[in-house]
Parts: C-alpha cells; sequence; structure tokens
C-alpha cells in the first residue's frame, strides 16, 4: 500500500533528523556530510508524503459534511479539487519512488567528438557544442571549458567542457552516442546533401573519494602548446599529455597558459573518464537490463538525425521528429527532446519496478 510505503520514508527522515544532531555525529563530519546526503535525497519523497496524508484525511473530513446543511456545497467543492489532486500526486510520488541513478545529482564533462564526415562534422561539433552551452544558459547551470582543438577549416575536431548545476547529469546522460547530421556544405557547389556524424560522450564528474589514481600509474608528458589560424598560441611547454598506463587513457590539455592548470583539468578529465569506464564495465557484467535501467546505452548507437533541408531532429531511441530544426539548434530548446526522452525512460522504470 502506498500510504504504508510512504510512512517509511517519513519514519527514516526523523530518525536522520534525531541522528544529525546526536554528540557522536556533530564530532564526526564525514558521518554528518553522509546523514545529511540521504537526509536530502528523501525530503522530496517525505514532502509528497505529508501532502498526500494530508489530502486523505481532507478528503474523509468533507465526505463526513456532505450531509451538512450549512457546510455541504462547500465540502462538495473542496472535495472536487482534492479527488483531481489524489492522482496526480500519486504519479508524482510513482516517480520519486523510482530506483534512482546514484549519478543524477552529479555535474558532468560532456565530450563532442568529430567523427565521419571531415571538415562537415567538425564544423558541426562546434554548432552542438553552441546548442549545449545555450541550454545550460536556459538551465541557470555554469559551464567552463576545459579544452579544445580546432580544426583547420572552422568547428572543432574535439571539445570537452564541464557542466554545473542542480540535476545535470539526470538531463544530459541521454545525450551519449552518435549524433549524425545532414546537409549541404557551403563548399557544395552541386548543393547535394551530405551526411557526417560526431560522437557525444557525458561522463559524471568523480571527486577523490569515488576514484583513486596512483602515481606510478600515470606517464605526464609536457610538450609545446599548438595552436590554428591566429589563435594566441603559448610558446612555452605548458601543455600536458596523461597516460593511465594501466587502461591507455589518454588525456591531453593545453587551452591555458599555465602547465598546473592544463594539468589539474586533465586529471579532472581522467578521473571522469576512468570512472566511466568501471561504470561501464560494471553495467555489462549486470547485464543489458540494468543498462536500460540507467539510460545509458551503447555509445556507437546513432541516437539523432539532424536534417537542415527538412529542418528536422529525430530521436531514434522514441521515434520523436520535431520540426523545429533552427529553433531547438540556435536557442538551446534540448527540452524538447530531453523531456521525452525522461518520460520514456521513467515508464520503462514503472514497468520493470512494478510501480
Amino acid at each position: 500500500m502506498l500510504q504504508e510505503k510512504l510512512q517509511s520514508f517519513i519514519n527514516r527522515y526523523d530518525e536522520l533528523s534525531d541522528l544529525i544532531i546526536s554528540p557522536d555525529v556533530l564530532a564526526n563530519i564525514k558521518k554528518m556530510t553522509e546523514l545529511s546526503k540521504e537526509q536530502s535525497s528523501i525530503k522530496k519523497i517525505v514532502d509528497a508524503a505529508h501532502e498526500y496524508n494530508q489530502i486523505l484525511n481532507d478528503i474523509e473530513d468533507n465526505r463526513a459534511l456532505l450531509g451538512d446543511d450549512e457546510l455541504g456545497e462547500l465540502a462538495k467543492e473542496e472535495l472536487k479539487e482534492l479527488e483531481a489532486r489524489k492522482p496526480i500526486l500519486e504519479e508524482e510520488i510513482k516517480i520519486l519512488l523510482l530506483p534512482k541513478d546514484p549519478n543524477d545529482d552529479k555535474n558532468i564533462f560532456i565530450e563532442l567528438r568529430a567523427g565521419a564526415g571531415g571538415d562537415e562534422a567538425a564544423i558541426f561539433v562546434g554548432d552542438l557544442f553552441g546548442t549545449y552551452m545555450r541550454f545550460a544558459q536556459n538551465q541557470g547551470w555554469k559551464t567552463e571549458i576545459m579544452s579544445t582543438t580546432p580544426s583547420e577549416s572552422g568547428g572543432y575536431k574535439e571539445v570537452i567542457f564541464l557542466v554545473k548545476g542542480e540535476s545535470v547529469y539526470s538531463k544530459m546522460k541521454f545525450e551519449s552516442g552518435v549524433h549524425r547530421v545532414q546537409r549541404v556544405p557551403e563548399t557544395e557547389s552541386q548543393g547535394r546533401v551530405h551526411t557526417s556524424a560526431i560522437t557525444v560522450a557525458v561522463l559524471p564528474e568523480v571527486d577523490d573519494v569515488e576514484i583513486e589514481i596512483k602515481a606510478e600509474d600515470l606517464k605526464i608528458d609536457t610538450m609545446r602548446a599548438s595552436g590554428c589560424g591566429g589563435q594566441s598560441v603559448n610558446t612555452t611547454d605548458s601543455a600536458i599529455r596523461i597516460t593511465h598506463l594501466p587502461t591507455g587513457l589518454v588525456v591531453t590539455n593545453q587551452d591555458q597558459k599555465s602547465q598546473h592548470k592544463n594539468r589539474e583539468k586533465a586529471m579532472k578529465v581522467l578521473k571522469a573518464r576512468l570512472y566511466d569506464l568501471q561504470e561501464q564495465e560494471r553495467m555489462e557484467k549486470e547485464g543489458a537490463e540494468r543498462k536500460e535501467q540507467v539510460g545509458s546505452g551503447d555509445r556507437s548507437a546513432r541516437i539523432r538525425t539532424y536534417n537542415y533541408p527538412q529542418g528536422r531532429i529525430s530521436d531514434h531511441r522514441i521515434n520523436l521528429t520535431l520540426y523545429r530544426l533552427d529553433a531547438v539548434m540556435n536557442d538551446g530548446l534540448l527540452n524538447e527532446i530531453i523531456d521525452p526522452l525522461i518520460a520514456d525512460h521513467q515508464a520503462k522504470l514503472m514497468e520493470a519496478s512494478g510501480i
């Protein structure tokens, strides 16, 4: 029964409130942080539970007043509002009770890389990067560029940037995969449509506790920074390349003028990649069902097509097609695609969980 399930969350929340102010916990910052995080993670469920209990009580009270000459009409009106709110709240609660991806509240690194299609792919990396930046701004998130590798023809061979904010990973995790673009390049005199592709990886930011890297597992090289076009380029050996020997993962960074800052940013990206590698391996072990639940499928899978001649965006996972390509790209209106993806993901989770 829903009420019983909710009561267990209320009980745990109250228990945590007492524990947090106990002398033992007050003297242990790590334990206090841990318990505060747990309390914070169930607060929305507890708030919804209190509202749900209140609605059930109010429905009962108003039904008892229906036969009253003076208050009957008022009770009837209130009952109508309460009974309309009840199923809506029940659906909200079902979503809150779904198994939570432990990474959902984390900040993320987004890595964009040009794939098949040469210059056109690099130009589209720049276009999608701009869309992601506008979407982040719309959400009130903060962004920080970690590294860029410009291409000679405009655009980028690779862009890596950090996005910070509330529930960033939960909204952006569905962007991982191959994004295909179909359009007529500016250099195409015959007006033929070219198809190119880029890959997007969304990696949760991790702290030192979650991923430990041994100094002896790293090979760190310093190089002279290089750039293209009229870009201001360092003449010092400030560029950094870090190789993680056990996995062969390589991260380079040359965007900052100081070697220290380049190394710091490269290490952050390396940690995120190592954590992602561990997560991918764990999901492989747990099987396809778990992979579907957390919403991070095969990175090599084609997830979306951007067709410029038709002004169309199609997301192939949920058969969603929007003829609003320019508005979505130029104004960062990605919620028009992301919201239906989240709803589909939640529906699958509900089915799998039997909620």
